[in-house]
Order: structure tokens, then C-alpha cells, then sequence
């Protein structure tokens, strides 16, 4: 991991993301993965993170949306890093924002967990970042999921 910034960027659309956002960095603590949350909307406040994405310095980001959820497909269509997208059951279920994460066109590749599952989506950035972070892989190993 960079210690120029955090490893992880955990992004939610909307502030009433937060309970999510909540699972996925308590699991980031855990391991004690760097992580940094930002509430950025990819409708209300794109240019802001379009300047942060340029900016960022994380290796992977965790994209919580609900509703059209289109967070996840925004960030991973301008960064080559690995983007999880996690659906938020803010309508419907989720099923509208689970079929928006999962449904992107080719050449913008987007991970996604389950409804309301940070904590997979934090999991799945530690196993992301321990491909290269032997420490972590251990870790992973010494909780048996490695």
C-alpha cells in the first residue's frame, strides 16, 4: 500500500450512503487498511469528482449508490483502478441500483457485492490489495480467509 494515500477511496452518492460506508470501513480498520470516504455524486456534483478522481491516490475505490446507482460505472469509466460497486436498497429493494452496477458496458468493468454489503466490498479490497502486500495477505490468512 502507498503511503502517499490511502489505499482505499470509499465513495457514497448521498450522505444516507453512511450506514454502508460505515460497514466497509469498519472492516478497512480491522485490517488496518488506509481508507478515505467522500460524499461525491456522479449527478449533483460531478465536476468535483471528476477533480478527485484525477486527484486520487487510493489503489481501490468502493462506489456505494443507490437508486439509478451510477456512482460505480462514473468512477470506473475515467480511472483504470479496480472499482466495487455496492448497491444501496434505497428503492425497490436495490434491485434497480444491484441491475445498474452489474449491467455496465463493455470496457467499464465494475466488481459489485451484494445489496447493502459493504463489508464484502471492504473484503474484496483487502484481498485486491493483498496481492501485492504480503502483511495483508497474512492477515487474511490468519482469519482463514486466505
Amino acid at each position: 500500500m502507498e503511503s502517499s494515500g490511502p489505499a482505499v477511496s470509499v465513495v457514497m452518492g448521498s450522505k444516507s450512503d453512511q450506514a454502508v460506508a460505515d460497514a466497509a470501513t469498519k472492516v478497512l480498520t480491522e485490517y488496518g487498511v488506509s481508507f478515505e470516504v467522500r460524499v461525491l455524486s456522479a449527478h449533483r456534483n460531478f465536476r468535483e469528482l471528476d477533480e478527485y478522481l484525477r486527484t486520487c491516490r487510493a489503489s481501490v475505490f468502493v462506489a456505494i449508490a443507490g437508486l439509478s446507482a451510477q456512482l460505480p460505472g462514473y468512477i470506473a469509466a475515467r480511472t483504470s483502478k479496480p472499482v466495487i460497486g455496492v448497491p444501496v436498497s434505497a428503492k425497490l429493494g436495490g434491485m434497480d441500483a444491484l441491475l445498474s452496477t452489474v449491467q455496465m458496458p463493455r470496457g467499464v468493468p465494475v466488481g459489485c457485492v451484494g445489496i447493502d454489503s459493504g463489508e464484502n466490498a471492504a473484503l474484496l479490497a483487502v484481498r485486491i490489495l493483498a496481492l501485492s502486500d504480503s502483511g495483508l495477505a497474512e492477515r487474511l490468512r490468519s482469519k482463514g480467509l486466505g
